[in-house]
């Protein structure tokens, strides 16, 4: 899996890529003079963006998971979604530009947090809303499905039974539709008519099987249909519950093809917002440690802005390789600092380790 670090060092782009070496492709990474506050602002919008960079990460796997959940599971569809305003992803990162037209360089850095936290709620939320229908209409349609599927306990009625097989209009009895496991069929036959009182003898009548079950009609009496159902259940028989309505098999047909035509809208528009979603979150998330790399750089390496950052494209193997060489090269760089915190990335936010210098670690 292809692995990210962001780095920045008051030192020299060719010295940076002296450091890496051969374990990772080293680029400059374009990131504006944004307005310095207090240096009290500073810290707090380091933990704010600190923050922020995890929801970042978090919707960025949230839409991953959704891209192969739309997709079954199909890994190879799901990647080609993933594109970043037309480019692939890691063509995106790797030449990244800060978006002045959304987010103007020459706002307040507070400012420019707030905006990003606020298109990163927006996209969540429109994400939520549509594979939350999505997920409904799928379990509608799927539900339709199993009743057109199943097993003779669980499926639809309406192919299978005519009016024919049920007493209608009658003041006293009613007919039940009991669904019987193969293997207890003969306990049934056997037992059925003494369940309850005023079952009617021999009224027992096959009127379908599949490979589990044996569904039979019986005639009550109505006054005790409630307790023969009962005792039904008691014997792990499954009473159905069923009433002949004219035209109701076409009408199941026809719900079932609406509802699948539904789904496939639906599965579509939720489709589109995840793609637009990838797209957006990416780029909210790019921003938002682009800002964090500046802010703490400020925060570490002081005034005036003399710091080099870049993107180092790598994988998961020579990452560690890399943080190492880092380490040895511009470890100088902590004094004191490495003792005092090891807490914080730079002693400011949430993350990886402390490091002497500015760097974070992330992936797609």
């Amino acid at each position: 899996m292809a692995k990210y670090v962001l780095v920045s060092l008051p030192s020299t782009l060719d010295s940076l890529k002296a450091t890496v070496a051969d374990n990772g492709t080293v680029v400059p990474l374009t990131i504006p003079s944004f307005k310095i506050g207090t240096l009290d602002a500073l810290v707090q919008q380091a933990d704010d963006l600190a923050k922020l960079d995890s929801a970042c990460q978090a919707l960025v796997a949230k839409v991953s998971d959704s891209l192969r959940t739309l997709y079954d599971g199909d890994d190879q569809k799901a990647a080609e979604q993933k594109v970043v305003n037309d480019k692939p992803t890691d063509q995106y990162l790797r030449s990244f530009t800060w978006n002045t037209v959304r987010y103007r360089a020459d706002k307040p850095v507070g400012e420019l947090v707030s905006g990003l936290q606020k298109d990163l709620a927006t996209i969540d939320n429109d994400i939520k809303g549509k594979i939350n229908q999505h997920n409904q209409v799928k379990s509608n349609l799927v539900g339709l499905q199993r009743k057109q599927s199943g097993n003779l306990s669980t499926k639809s009625l309406a192919p299978i039974i005519g009016p024919s097989a049920l007493v209608q209009d009658s003041e006293y009895l009613e007919t039940h539709l009991i669904a019987v496991p193969t293997n207890l069929r003969k306990d049934f036959i056997k037992s059925y008519e003494t369940l309850t009182e005023r079952v009617v003898p021999r009224s027992a009548v096959e009127l379908a099987h599949d490979d589990e079950f044996v569904l039979y009609a019986v005639t009550t009496f109505k006054k005790n249909g409630a307790e023969f159902q009962q005792k039904c259940r008691e014997q792990k028989w499954t009473p159905r519950q069923y009433k002949y309505v004219e035209g109701g098999k076409e009408e199941e047909k026809r719900e079932l093809e609406r509802v699948a035509r539904e789904e496939k809208k639906v599965w579509g528009e939720a489709l589109r917002m995840v793609h637009t979603g990838w797209s957006e979150s990416v780029m909210i998330w790019a921003h938002a440690m682009a800002l964090r790399v500046f802010v703490e750089s400020v925060l570490r390496y002081g005034l005036p802005l003399e710091f080099v950052p870049a993107l180092v494209q790598t994988n998961s193997k020579l990452v560690k390789k890399i943080k190492t060489a880092l380490d040895a090269t511009y470890s100088y760089l902590g004094g004191n600092a490495v003792g005092r915190d090891k807490r914080g990335v730079g002693g400011h936010g949430e993350g990886n380790e402390y490091t002497a210098y500015v760097y974070y670690e992330f992936e797609l």
